[in-house]
């Protein structure tokens, strides 16, 4: 889990910028595509080469889709809204719920951003409960996904999934959901060895144990620091036990 440096730190990020004009869209002319070097997970930090990355990030979409189904549609916009992402400092894009074009990240590189993409299994459940589909065939989906983005620098990392609801968590029970979300994890590395996996989990569901993963992500609405600080210390407590190399169970 990485989060933003204390103000005396060095890392590869460029200084936060003032905030942009509006004028925003007018370039002087053709830009050179920043170079990305693919990110390793190193205990609790992600690094980009030898430096450590610290993630500075914002979400982008869902967005209402256009008549061919296409939420990312409008590439003036991206492109234009990208430039002001990394104008004020921010290195992070996540795409949470549907999985983009590759074209998004060919913006995201041309603007020096790295991606977060969604995989989502939690919208997949539902069709293995109703037997729409077999675990079989999700996988495949997630694989034909995997395959699209697979080796491209502005990668961050891919998200199996968002919050799976913890009424199904607790109807499934938390072996079957932790099953499912190795098994996609493996289905992942397969296609792309180098890709970061995480899943997006939230409090209610942190009993699911998921040491597989390169990252901890969670979703976590607190409005008080000293809460908000109070959880995170808990979240780097958990994620550390888990990764315990006792050979047995770690405690919940």
């Amino acid at each position: 889990m990485s989060i933003a440096p204390p103000a005396n730190a060095t890392t590869t990020d460029a200084r936060i910028a003032p905030a942009i004009g509006p004028d925003i869209s007018c370039a002087s002319g053709p830009t050179p595509v920043p170079t990305l070097v693919r990110p390793r997970a190193r205990g609790k930090f992600i690094f980009t080469g030898d430096e450590k990355f610290y993630v500075r990030g914002v979400s982008y979409g869902a967005f209402h889709p256009d008549a061919s189904g296409r939420e990312y549609h409008d590439p003036d916009v991206i492109e234009r809204d990208f430039a002001q992402m990394a104008a004020n400092g921010i290195n992070t894009v996540r795409i949470p719920h549907t999985t983009p074009p590759r074209s998004l990240l060919d913006a995201a590189q041309r603007h020096g951003l790295r991606l977060m993409v969604g995989l989502s299994a939690e919208q997949y459940l539902g069709f293995l409960i109703d037997g729409k589909k077999t675990v079989v065939e999700i996988e495949a989906l997630v694989r034909a996904k995997v395959r699209e983005f697979a080796g491209h620098p502005a990668l961050l990392c891919y998200a199996l999934g968002n919050e799976i609801p913890a009424l199904m968590a607790r109807w499934l029970g938390r072996r079957k959901i932790e099953r499912y979300l190795k098994r996609l994890y493996r289905a992942v590395k397969e296609e792309d060895p180098d890709g970061l996996v995480t899943y997006v989990n939230y409090p209610t569901t942190e009993y699911l144990h998921l040491p597989f993963l390169d990252l901890v992500c969670f979703n976590v609405y607190l409005e008080s620091p000293d809460r908000f600080e109070a959880y995170l210390g808990r979240l780097q407590t958990g994620a550390s036990a888990s990764r315990a190399p006792t050979g047995r169970p770690s405690p919940r």
